[in-house]
């Protein structure tokens, strides 16, 4: 495994309990930051913390403005100004046709999934121009780029979110901050436990690698474009699609 150089920075990890946010939290730790493992469930974050040299676990609902601007205060006290953030939070929401999907599923994958990015990236970005220093990552999926059926509340947010990247990007790019999404395909992580098995059989029938993500594949590409090599490229979306996507 290569190693990247971040030695010396402070690392937000949102969802980082677990699944592709806890490998990017290990990966980020190995390559020398001080980690701060966000997460909605404290017990989840504590254990993954305990696991990790270098991080500290704390509480937050990104979906909530207000949570989200006091624990980016506790991270710094705690560890110090943030110079890299992984938006890797996020659900899957039910399983549905639009015709019948619940209005309530549907506001709750969009808060979570979309306001909470909206709401991480907003924090962070005023210390990061500041500084005149930042490194941006948010999770999308493929999803965001194809749209999956029975999904569209997780479609329609995925796509935000790369729109919402790609806007951000272009505001900051005068500055050494660099904000770059990834779509990945499916990984084996809990989140499928959200999702019905037809529609697990569905996505990895669309992989043309034929099988699913391996959570350490999405975190060495994290790796680089946190770290300050990533110098150029910004309001980008890095494809981990297995070949599925070729655009």
């Amino acid at each position: 495994m290569n190693r990247i150089d971040l030695e010396g920075r402070v690392a937000v990890v949102t969802g980082g309990g677990q699944g592709i946010g806890l490998a990017v939290a290990q990966r980020c730790a190995s390559s020398g930051a001080k980690v701060a493992i966000w997460d909605m469930n404290a017990e989840t974050a504590v254990r993954a913390a305990n696991t990790i040299a270098e991080a500290q676990a704390f509480t937050v609902d990104i979906a909530d403005a207000s949570s989200v601007a006091a624990t980016l205060a506790d991270v710094e006290v705690a560890l110090g100004p943030v110079d890299i953030l992984v938006n890797s939070a996020g659900i899957a929401g039910p399983n549905h046709r639009l015709s019948d999907y619940p209005d309530v599923d549907w506001k709750r994958v969009i808060d979570i999934n979309l306001n909470g990015t909206f709401n991480v990236n907003k924090a962070v970005t005023k210390g990061m121009e500041a500084r005149g220093y930042g490194r941006i990552v948010n999770i999308a999926s493929i999803a965001g780029k194809e749209g999956n059926p029975n999904a569209a509340a997780y479609s329609a947010a995925k796509a935000g979110v790369i729109a919402l990247t790609k806007s951000l990007g272009k505001e900051l790019a005068g500055q050494n901050i660099a904000v770059n999404c990834i779509t990945p395909a499916a990984a084996r992580t809990p989140i499928f436990d959200q999702m019905t098995q037809t529609h697990i059989d569905y996505m990895l029938s669309k992989i043309p690698r034929g099988r699913f993500l391996e959570v350490e594949e999405v975190a060495s590409m994290v790796a680089w474009l946190v770290s300050e090599e990533n110098s150029f490229t910004t309001g980008a979306v890095f494809d981990l699609s297995g070949g599925r996507a070729t655009y």
